[in-house]
């Protein structure tokens, strides 16, 4: 940008925002059920975006956004499997019994909630190491966005950013607990929403319109298809960015398997998600909540995954080279089209400023329930279980997990930002599906079980987490191209269309599957010994 002084503004007065709203969540926290669950009272807007900011991060934008560059308007998909999966079918069926499960037991956190259905520690201990292990991957991924998205923009040193926002989120998110984290949520949303329609509109108005920018990307495929640089993509599938791979080649099997059903059903397994819904006063507010966050998800994911294609039809006329030739690290592609887009604008320091505010705020958004959740599994979840072993907590038990909560949150953001410099490129999307695939194996099935069946067994519930686990970390460990391969582990199969296989396959039937097995199991053992009797 020509000047700062557009983004400085905004920046003072977002922090005084974020400020405020952090002041009102610590003045409003007491207690742990305050910090951990707020009074159960929040509004259905606060609630939506709430839970659209948490879900669309700058994973979403910045590291799906470059994929759709890369992969097409294919990733449109993904949008419609979020609004229908990840938002309607999560809040009126997952939400409503989670709201109310929630409550009945007086659970204050996800790991607590499953524990508390089964009458399990171990349960319980088992979520809270998930999220302790998993969580930071897909923390540290999308500050990584966020960091690359205003070191890029604003020319800021990339380590000052790191630290900068890690720190204003740990500090609101420490001492104001969820309240603090969904009031700061639902402002990041707003400013996300008109941040993400500005830069649709200009986009549009800079291709000549919606029907002139799509007809250039049809014809962008038709003059770059037979260049040497497309032709493993092609021999791989790819078809171009308007079209659907080839089905059953090696790209539809990654986009399909690893990024639609990714993301849009794993987020019924979200820990972080689903503490949203013990927030709600009751199943009206959660069927509001509902419709005002399908629109949200539309407007964010629906525009970054136009602008992402669009992209190699603004390089290929600015530079006479698409996106992805621009650039190999796919993250790098939202931050650097947005420059582009605005340089030499009238205003253009001002867009570009409301949108790295944007995406500032889906970074934050995001972090701040991934901090919340991860310090309240440390603290309240694993270290609550330490203290009963060692003595009998006393009354002031709620105001020592408080503490304990916040301490929790602390270490955790030491530890995202150690894993967030260690980070290769290109691992924004993959990160985070890793961390959702590994959840929605090991604790979706039992998640359902739990909410919907009358009596479900621990026994059954730990058999499906363990097999839908084991299942999931062999496939993505030494059967994944693009997770063996980034860690670096031996494969077992090699050059084989099962290598672009997404773990979640493998790992989400195997657990539904022996879940299954387990209850019909125990079932014919239960009714042995009750004619037996």
């Amino acid at each position: 940008m020509d000047s700062l002084l557009p983004f400085i503004v905004m920046t003072i007065l977002f922090a005084a925002a974020t400020i405020y709203l952090g002041w009102r969540g610590y003045k409003s926290t007491k207690n742990n059920d305050e910090f951990l669950v707020g009074r159960r009272k929040m509004s259905p807007l606060i609630i939506a975006l709430s839970y659209g900011a948490t879900f669309l991060s700058t994973s979403a934008i910045v590291g799906f956004g470059g994929m759709s560059a890369k992969y097409g308007l294919v990733m449109i998909w993904l949008m419609v499997l979020c609004i229908l999966v990840g938002t309607i079918i999560a809040f009126a069926v997952f939400g409503k019994r989670t709201r109310r499960i929630g409550r009945e037991l007086g659970a204050f956190s996800f790991p607590d909630m499953m524990g508390k259905i089964f009458k399990s520690k171990s349960i319980r201990t088992f979520n809270a190491a998930l999220i302790l292990v998993g969580m930071p991957i897909y923390c540290a991924a999308v500050l990584v966005g966020g960091v690359n998205f205003i070191s890029v923009t604003i020319d800021v040193n990339r380590d000052i950013v790191l630290i900068a926002l890690s720190l204003v989120v740990a500090l609101y998110v420490t001492y104001g607990g969820i309240i603090a984290v969904m009031y700061n949520d639902a402002l990041q949303a707003a400013i996300m929403f008109i941040g993400m329609i500005v830069i649709l509109v200009f986009t549009f108005w800079t291709l000549g319109g919606v029907g002139g920018a799509f007809e250039s990307l049809n014809a962008l495929w038709g003059d770059k298809a037979s260049e040497p640089i497309f032709g493993n993509m092609v021999d791989d599938g790819f078809r171009g960015w308007s079209s659907m791979p080839a089905f059953g080649s090696n790209i539809w099997l990654m986009v399909v398997t690893t990024l639609l059903m990714g993301v849009g059903i794993r987020a019924l397994a979200q820990p972080q998600l689903a503490v949203k819904f013990m927030t709600a006063k009751d199943d009206k507010t959660l069927n509001k909540s509902m419709w005002i966050g399908a629109v949200f998800i539309l407007v964010i994911l629906g525009s970054a995954f136009t602008i992402g294609p669009l992209s190699n039809v603004f390089f290929n006329m600015t530079q006479e080279l698409t996106a992805i030739e621009l650039h190999t690290n796919s993250d790098m592609i939202i931050p650097e089209f947005v420059k582009a887009l605005f340089a030499g604008v009238t205003f253009g320091d001002l867009f570009v400023s409301l949108f790295v505010l944007a995406l500032v705020c889906a970074s934050v958004s995001t972090m701040g329930a991934l901090f919340h959740t991860m310090g309240s599994a440390a603290g309240y979840d694993i270290w609550s279980q330490i203290k009963d072993r060692r003595e009998k907590i006393s009354s002031k038990k709620m105001a020592e997990s408080l503490k304990a909560s916040r301490v929790g949150t602390s270490i955790m953001v030491v530890i995202v930002i150690i894993v967030a410099y260690m980070m290769p490129d290109n691992i924004i999307a993959r990160a985070t599906v890793i961390f959702m695939g590994l959840t929605a194996a090991s604790i979706l099935p039992s998640f359902a079980y739990g909410l919907f069946s009358k009596n479900p067994d621990a026994n059954v519930a730990k058999i499906s987490m363990a097999v839908g686990l084991i299942s999931w970390a062999i496939w993505a460990f030494f059967v994944n191209l693009g997770i063996a391969g980034i860690i670096g582990t031996p494969m077992i199969i090699e050059g084989s269309w099962m290598n672009y296989v997404d773990p979640l396959v493998i790992g989400l039937p195997l657990s539904v599957a022996a879940l299954l097995t387990a209850r019909f199991v125990h079932s014919r053992k239960k009714d042995a010994l009750a004619q037996a009797e």
